[in-house]
């Protein structure tokens, strides 16, 4: 029976304290649960935690991005020595994998990437991913590990995708944690708290419920759970803790999941409503369709296609750039994305 893809993303408030050292203790209880579940799945596990273990090293530490790169630097050691050393006694080797952007919205990049981590599999190794930080600037940063630890799961088509929080899983009006939720729809968003997120990490539950959207769109169960119980991965995947978000059905084939997975943050189109139906119908968008732009991307790069209510409804790799694009707004018969560089999400 061939092994599902399982990814888990740990944040930094899951894996370190107040000081931002590292919980030795939830480490090695993770890397045990892992090393069981490494019999029945393929495991990626996206581990958020250098900076945090970096930047106690820097004096006069504020967070700047320079200075975040040079913590990523000083605590990715660090981080995955404790990994290494841990999963060592499972029999067990890992992998640093560092990744960029690029490595997604590249698609020469993203199949090198895939084959990288078959060959982990293949030799029975346990790829710890982060992101490459020191190189990493505003513009092509992920925008958290959420993020990442979705496109990684869409990159490999997984069954799963965990993502362990502090709180749990998904709390309801009572701070109850919402044991299943069938789809993401206003009545769920509504349920996140604004600003909220944790205190060390980038993330919040706004940011973990878009990329959830996302990947369970596209076929992918997502999971969110604590680390409170001994065996805390595999009693989510057990339905016996954090909150169960279900797959829907996807009939995209490899290449549309490519596109919809390098599309997040690269920049947002906004489309009219004559725009949106045609869209729907499997027509090409028109210039003359687009009622506004966002961010700033080339041509050829995918982004998010989004109706008048701000919802996103597909994505699309886009012949002009985004100032090519406002210049000719008002023109007819300009292709703006053609037909078949769109996936309906």
């Amino acid at each position: 029976m061939r092994q599902k893809v399982l990814v888990i993303k740990l944040g930094s408030a899951v894996i370190t304290n107040a000081n931002g050292n590292i919980n030795k203790a939830i480490i090695k209880k993770i890397v045990a649960d892992v090393s069981h579940l490494n019999r029945q799945y393929k495991i990626v596990l996206v581990s958020s935690g250098a900076v945090s273990s970096g930047k106690k090293y820097i004096d006069g530490y504020k967070g700047t991005l320079l200075q975040r790169k040079v913590a990523a630097a000083i605590g990715n050691p660090i981080l995955i020595q404790l990994y290494r050393s841990c999963f060592k006694k499972s029999g067990l080797t890992v992998a640093q994998a560092l990744c960029e952007r690029s490595h997604f919205s590249n698609r020469k990049q993203f199949l090198q990437l895939r084959d990288t981590f078959k060959t982990f599999w293949s030799h029975n190794v346990i790829p710890v991913v982060n992101e490459n930080d020191v190189i990493s600037d505003l513009e092509l940063k992920f925008s958290d590990n959420d993020e990442l630890a979705t496109l990684l799961a869409i990159a490999f088509d997984a069954d799963s995708l965990v993502l362990c929080t502090s709180v749990g899983g998904f709390l309801d009006n009572e701070k109850k944690i919402t044991r299943e939720v069938k789809a993401i729809d206003t009545a769920v968003l509504s349920l996140v708290r604004k600003g909220e997120k944790s205190e060390f990490g980038l993330g919040g539950m706004l940011s973990k419920l878009t990329f959830t959207r996302l990947a369970t769109n596209l076929g992918i169960h997502v999971i969110m759970c604590g680390l409170q119980s001994l065996t805390p991965i595999t009693d989510a995947l057990n339905k016996k803790t954090g909150t169960w978000f279900h797959a829907q059905r996807s009939a995209l084939k490899n290449r549309q999941k490519w596109l919809a997975s390098g599309s997040i943050t690269l920049g947002n189109i906004q489309l009219d409503k004559g725009a949106a139906k045609a869209v729907s119908e499997r027509k090409s968008l028109l210039t003359v369709g687009i009622a506004g732009i966002e961010g700033s991307f080339a041509a050829g790069e995918v982004v998010q296609l989004m109706n008048e209510d701000k919802t996103i409804i597909g994505v699309a790799k886009a012949k002009l750039n985004s100032m090519e694009l406002k210049k000719y707004l008002k023109e007819k018969n300009i292709i703006a994305a053609h037909a078949n560089d769109i996936v309906l999400i």
